[in-house]
């Protein structure tokens, strides 16, 4: 039985496991060397802000959102038609404030969900 024994473990088999217990020791050190550099980097970086230095709403209280109509901003033409405009000569925006501020109200029948065409309501 004991020449059973050693003659199994001089076969090729032996060789694979001792290849597939050096790859794994070897993903094993990458990993902890991989922690160990991620501690170094986290160290070197500032801590996060304290709670006095966090931001505070301003002193007139907190801002608000404003809500307005646009409507789109025509680009201007040119004087002539081989002149070329210049982006100082076009409007900052694609679009301007309406004149008229009234929101556009939902119309039953109108229009079905989502724009489908189909009865408003049912």
């Amino acid at each position: 039985m004991d020449s059973a024994m050693y003659a199994a473990a001089t076969g090729g088999q032996v060789f694979g496991y001792v290849l597939i217990l050096i790859a794994g020791v070897a993903v094993v050190v990458a990993l902890v060397w991989a922690v160990r550099l991620g501690m170094k980097v986290r160290d070197r970086e500032p801590s996060p802000p304290r709670p006095h230095e966090q931001p505070r709403p301003p002193a007139s209280g907190p801002v608000h959102e404003t809500s307005e109509v646009r409507e789109p901003d025509a680009v201007p033409r040119a004087a002539d038609e081989s002149e070329r405009l210049t982006p100082h000569e076009l409007n900052a925006a694609g679009s301007r404030r309406a004149d008229d501020q009234r929101r556009r109200r939902w119309s039953p029948g109108s229009s079905g969900s989502f724009g489908s065409g189909g009865s408003g309501r049912t």
